[in-house]
């Protein structure tokens, strides 16, 4: 699971991204909002950790912005402040808050929650034009006719699914496809298994090279 985190403090940034890895996350760190923001255009993430008074602004602000256009990653607010209003403030625009000092294992804690939460939010088929994907079986099949796929060429055809319409980074699906970020391949791996994947899905063409980007269905 792919984690951004933005903390303006570099040290405290370093210690919850080795928390976070230890833990078996990949985390995407930034200092600022301006990053914040362009990690979240261009990434899918299943978790965002966000401290709130940064270079750029308050990201509470920044969070009630992006949800009214459409953002639905969860957010934990790590931040300073704790008064009662910052609380209540943070729980409304995020999915929770977390005051500072803190201990390691809690942040764990409320992080694996919000990905359990986006996991249950995403649908338990994926479909796309013929093409269906049953997570709860691991079963896909394009024109009911059942395909047999690696489990990595499934991880990849399930986030390209579950993103239909949208490019996904070679760097996502890598970090989705491949859980250990210390055995991650190069990215040429990568597209010799969307390759791969391309021919046991068939014709017409379903998977689409985005350039500079990654791929994209739909």
């Amino acid at each position: 699971m792919r984690i951004l985190v933005m903390e303006d403090d570099e040290t405290l940034l370093l210690t919850v991204a080795i928390t976070l890895r230890g833990a078996g996350f990949a985390v995407d760190p930034v200092t600022d909002l301006a990053a914040a923001d362009e990690a979240l255009s261009v990434n899918s993430y299943d978790c965002a950790v966000l401290d709130r008074k940064v270079p750029g602004g308050d990201a509470l602000d920044y969070v009630r912005h992006r949800r009214r256009a459409g953002l639905r990653v969860p957010v934990l607010f790590l931040t300073a402040l704790g008064g009662i209003g910052d609380r209540v403030d943070g729980l409304e625009v995020g999915d929770d808050y977390l005051v500072k000092p803190f201990a390691a294992e809690e942040l764990v804690v409320r992080v694996r929650r919000l990905c359990h939460i986006r996991e249950v939010d995403r649908p338990a088929v994926l479909r796309y034009a013929d093409v269906e994907l049953d997570s709860a079986t691991r079963e896909v099949r394009r024109g009911g006719v059942l395909l047999t796929l690696t489990r990595r060429q499934y991880l990849v055809l399930e986030l390209l699914l579950a993103n239909a319409g949208r490019a996904v980074s070679r760097a996502d699906l890598i970090a989705h496809a491949w859980d250990d970020e210390f055995a991650r391949p190069a990215t040429n791996v990568l597209d010799v298994m969307v390759a791969q994947l391309r021919r046991k899905l068939h014709q017409p063409p379903l998977i689409q090279t985005v350039r500079e980007v990654g791929y994209r269905i739909g």
